[in-house]
């Protein structure tokens, strides 16, 4: 369920970050597509604020995942892509031919969700996961 313009607008200042349009304008745009690219983002918020350039949503995408606000997902061979699930570790199932991506909870046990079979002295604590594979529409396209 999105956020209220009045909870958008405080977890934007409870990050130590000014509220503005064009910041709003992002985080709203986000929370209709998440796992989406800035070059997406910019489109959307384009709709709602026309003078807003990208250069200005990349550096609300930077500051908000500076502050914890997104979180920031590369999959290879793929644009970055940005999203607001950021309170759990969770992982990614991407589509290798159409690029959709979905959120998946973690594979095994508490976070890090994966322990590795030698740690050489790291305290790990954050494990990044991507799946990749055909999603159902993909697959079924093949059939």
């Amino acid at each position: 369920m999105p956020l209220t313009r009045t909870d958008v607008d405080g977890a934007i200042r409870d990050a130590g970050l000014r509220v503005t349009e064009s910041r709003r304008a992002v985080f709203d745009a986000l929370q209709e597509h998440p796992h989406a690219s800035a070059e997406d983002i910019h489109a959307v918020v384009r709709q709602r604020v026309e003078s807003t350039s990208l250069q200005s949503v990349y550096n609300a995408l930077g500051d908000f995942a500076a502050a914890g606000l997104v979180r920031r997902i590369e999959p290879a061979g793929h644009p970055m892509l940005f999203e607001l699930r950021v309170d759990d570790n969770h992982h990614h199932l991407v589509c290798t031919r159409c690029g959709a991506v979905e959120d998946v909870d973690c594979a095994t046990g508490h976070a890090p969700c994966l322990v590795p079979s030698d740690a050489h002295g790291y305290r790990v604590a954050v494990a990044e996961v991507t799946y990749w594979g055909l999603c159902a529409s993909c697959a079924a396209d093949e059939t």
